[in-house]
Parts: C-alpha cells; sequence; structure tokens
C-alpha cells in the first residue's frame, strides 16, 4: 500500500474563503462521502481531539482523531487513532484563488494488522486505495462548489 494517496483541486476563492470551509468540521459530513459527522472537542486547534462516525454502504463505525497540524489559511492535518493515518488539507495562494491538496498519509508502521480484513472486505488493496482517491475527489470538488458559491 502506497505511503500517500493524494487529490488537488483549483478553486476560485481566496484562501482565507476555502480556509473557513475546510476548518470548519462540523461541515466535513457536507463534503466527504464518508464522513456523518465530525466533532472538534474544545474547538479546532493543534492538539484538539476529534470524535467522528464514517459510513461506507451499510457499514458505519466510529472513530476518533488529533489534529497535529494547523496554520491558519495554509494547512490541517489530523491523525487518525485507530489505524494511524493522517489526513491533511494543504493550501496554497495561486492567480486565480486557492489550490487545495487533500493527502492521505501512512505512517512508517503503516496500517496497523487489523486493517487488512477491512482492505479485503472493501475489494482488494487496489479497490480500497481507488476508492479512497475517488473519495478525495468527491470531498474537494464540493468545498470548490462551496467556496465559488
Amino acid at each position: 500500500m502506497p505511503n500517500n494517496l493524494e487529490a488537488s483541486i483549483d478553486i476560485a476563492a481566496s484562501p482565507e474563503k476555502v480556509w473557513s470551509i475546510i476548518a470548519d468540521l462540523n461541515r466535513m459530513s457536507e463534503f466527504s462521502p464518508t464522513t456523518v459527522k465530525m466533532v472538534a472537542l474544545g474547538g479546532i486547534r493543534e492538539g484538539a481531539r476529534t470524535v467522528n462516525l464514517n459510513k461506507d454502504g451499510w457499514r458505519i463505525w466510529p472513530t476518533t482523531s488529533r489534529i497535529v497540524r494547523l496554520v491558519p489559511n495554509t494547512a490541517l492535518a489530523f491523525r487518525m487513532n485507530e489505524n494511524r493515518t493522517v489526513w491533511s488539507y494543504e493550501l496554497a495562494p495561486t492567480a486565480a484563488g486557492t489550490r487545495v491538496v487533500e493527502r492521505r498519509t501512512l505512517g512508517p508502521k503503516g496500517l496497523p494488522g487489523w486493517m487488512g480484513p477491512v482492505v479485503k472486505v472493501s475489494g482488494g488493496e487496489q479497490k480500497f486505495e481507488a476508492d479512497l482517491v475517488a473519495g478525495m475527489h468527491e470531498t474537494l470538488r464540493k468545498i470548490k462548489a462551496a467556496a465559488e458559491s
């Protein structure tokens, strides 16, 4: 399994406008096809914990994470406690607005062993990763639509 999966998009809106959407984790369910709910306990700040509810088809499961990087208008990253992956959003100004890169990064130890059956049930490694990247693209398209409206 590759260490990084990513998707990017150019948005015709300022980094500040795009940031206001991405940093409002309560809205993540509007954008991510696998997020039912995401709540930052104690607000959006580095070190804050989040409690999340996720879905994939008929499967629904809770997760938790910790915000590990927060640079206003530039970067937001959270580390999933259950599988050690880091999900991040990086924003960079462009001549026409903002480029956003969403990335999923594995830690140095990779995924924990219990994830093997999850990946298998999800159709195998290639399908699992393709679904993650497709979800990233969908998330970014919806963030773009919200920022440009």
